[in-house]
């Protein structure tokens, strides 16, 4: 899979990187817009459908369809794992938190996943952490609660916690998805289309559960194809991109840090929230603690070489 088979091109990837997050950046805004026209589970259906159509074409155009073939009983198995992690499970539950938080509350939550790989790369794959890399967690976890206050920081309380638990559990399934992916060496476009079309027997079978096919307005629609091939299938395909290209990839894996105020400030023009001060400390120091945990990791933790 590697860049290896790619030419570098530092020029062609920061446009790569620069396309997704623009795209990622559009997302909580796509969320908010298309839940006020479908609910939560009649969008994942839609995106995933989405997704995997795009995904084929870009297997087609690559040339890669015979890896399809080549795939294994066990691999198949794998993916359909992965593909119940994420999309399906992850884009469930991050939909239903956006159903019930702002989104300036829902998008920078779910921004936690790193922390939340450090967590989880403890007993799962025992990875060494640092007093002082935790340290770095609570720095993030403070923002954590700053923007659960939700402008009301000295009230000591969550406001919606069972929103800002669905949230913050979006991330912890994106991280495991992360930790279980990274241990598998196919082809990634491969991988993700598999997982987006096992995601869509997933996504079919709890619509069936639980709104049947009615209930779709032309509007809906055509926010879950945006989500679609914008938050999930065409912009996984460019950050890949921007990867393989990159001389530097830690210089280009930085710019994701972006992506939150970007879209906060979306959040604000697209939807109208009043962005409070805690979301803006709250994403500072989510995003200080993420990058200063880089430092305090051993070498090898799969966070320092991601």
């Amino acid at each position: 899979m590697g860049s290896s088979n790619h030419q570098k091109d530092p020029a062609r990837a920061y446009i790569y990187a620069g396309l997704a997050v623009l795209f990622w950046s559009t997302a909580a805004s796509a969320f908010k817009l298309t839940l006020e026209e479908i609910n939560f589970v009649r969008i994942l259906f839609v995106a995933t459908l989405t997704s995997c159509i795009a995904l084929f074409f870009v297997l087609l155009m690559q040339k890669r369809l015979y890896l399809l073939r080549s795939t294994t009983r066990e691999e198949y198995l794998y993916s359909a794992l992965l593909g119940l992690l994420n999309p399906f499970l992850y884009y469930l539950i991050l939909l239903k938190a956006y159903s019930i938080l702002p989104a300036q509350v829902a998008q920078p939550l779910n921004f936690t996943w790193p922390i939340m790989l450090v967590l989880l790369s403890i007993p799962l794959l025992k990875q060494p952490v640092s007093v002082l890399s935790m340290g770095t967690m609570i720095i993030s976890f403070a923002g954590v609660y700053l923007i659960s206050s939700q402008g009301e920081p000295f009230a000591l309380r969550v406001a919606n916690p069972f929103g800002v638990s669905l949230a913050l559990g979006s991330s912890v399934i994106w991280a495991l998805f992360w930790i279980y992916n990274v241990r598998d060496g196919r082809n990634e476009v491969v991988k993700l289309f598999l997982s987006f079309l096992f995601a869509l027997m997933f996504a079919t079978l709890a619509m069936m559960i639980t709104s049947g096919f009615s209930g779709f307005t032309l509007y809906g629609i055509a926010g879950g194809v945006y989500i679609g091939l914008f938050e999930m299938g065409f912009t996984f395909v460019f950050w890949l991109k921007a990867l393989q290209y990159a001389e530097a990839p830690d210089r280009i894996s930085n710019m994701i840090y972006i992506t939150p105020f970007f879209a906060l400030l979306l959040i604000n023009l697209i939807i109208g929230e009043h962005i409070h001060l805690t979301t803006v400390g709250g994403l500072v120091l989510i995003v200080t603690g993420i990058v200063l945990q880089k430092f305090t990791l051993p070498r090898g933790n799969i966070i320092k070489n991601k």
